[in-house]
């Protein structure tokens, strides 16, 4: 039954040129215009979520409908891509608005500040001003999350939920210290041997690779993104990663002080990205917030078989938020 009642939820695909870029975004529920929806039916809240890195949206359909049925279908729920990671097919038509066609291109945009103000550009230019949000950040999409809410304070973001957040010492960390001397000293070695391993490689084989590889990782759906392997995008993942390694060191206190109030940060007990200690240090500064260690052992990487259960957790902090909406 509940299996079912997650095939009827309906979820629209849609390719958006944003900061200049060609950008994947996967929108739950039926409205697929909030900007220029007018009618007293408009939803007063948006569910966004950011991925983590790769920045692929489609992997988080499961969990986006999950969602979606869990606040009873009221607000929609909507995932973008990160800049570079996921490519248009050649026969989707590639949307776009007059404020994008008008804006100026993103400096950087495939890295770390320019994945930030990539999401910023989305909701400025899609989402209307008066939209109440909430924001969900999946390991560097946490990252991005307090960024956004330190550069736009004026959004109308009522919670954030950061999960599995890798919001510092990212480097110092289990994962980092295998990821650093990879993405930061042999980032060009991953890129020539993506290249000429991938690029001769024939279509057909590389989709079902794909495809194989995602069914053992419970990761397939209708929206499963077959370019994965396209060099361009992992160089993308893999330039942004080395950023990540580089940049994300110091936790940034005083953001998280200053919106304390309304975020949600959940840490997991055997996640090799923001280890346990990470979650003690951040539970001891700041006693007062909403900081939860999972007791399920789920993985850095939930949106493999953990969806509902992270979902629900979400559903159930925003109740007493979304009873007044």
């Amino acid at each position: 039954m509940d299996s079912e009642l997650k095939e009827e939820i309906p979820v629209h695909e849609e390719f958006i040129l944003c900061g200049g870029v060609e950008t994947q975004v996967l929108k739950c529920g039926p409205w697929t215009d909030l900007f220029n929806d007018q009618s007293v039916k408009r939803p007063k809240l948006l569910i966004f979520i950011i991925p983590g890195n790769p920045g692929f949206s489609a992997f988080y359909v499961p969990f986006a409908k999950a969602l979606y049925s869990l606040t009873n279908r009221r607000f929609p729920v909507w995932t973008i891509s990160h800049a570079g990671h996921v490519l248009a097919p050649k026969d989707k038509k590639i949307l776009t608005t007059s404020e994008d066609s008008n804006a100026q291109e993103i400096k950087d945009i495939y890295g770390l500040n320019g994945q930030i103000e990539h999401k910023l550009a989305f909701l400025r230019t899609h989402v209307p001003k008066d939209m109440k949000l909430v924001l969900i950040g999946h390991s560097i999409g946490s990252y991005f999350t307090l960024q956004m809410l330190k550069r736009v304070p004026e959004l109308l973001v009522i919670r954030a939920f950061l999960l599995f957040p890798t919001i510092e010492r990212m480097s110092e960390s289990p994962n980092g210290r295998i990821a650093t001397p990879l993405l930061c000293w042999f980032r060009y070695v991953l890129y020539v041997t993506g290249y000429l391993l991938l690029k001769p490689c024939p279509e057909k084989i590389k989709s079902l690779l794909i495809r194989r590889c995602l069914q053992l990782m419970n990761l397939e759906n209708e929206f499963s993104p077959l370019n994965v392997l396209e060099p361009f995008c992992l160089a993308n993942a893999a330039y942004l990663g080395g950023q990540e390694m580089m940049e994300v060191v110091k936790r940034d206190d005083e953001t998280i002080k200053e919106h304390l109030c309304k975020l949600t940060f959940y840490y997991g007990t055997i996640d090799p990205w923001c280890p346990k200690e990470y979650y003690e240090d951040i539970k001891k500064d700041f006693p007062e917030g909403d900081i939860r260690l999972c007791e399920k052992n789920i993985p850095h990487a939930f949106i493999t078989h953990f969806n509902q259960e992270v979902a629900n957790m979400i559903a159930d902090s925003l109740k007493d938020d979304l009873s007044k909406m």
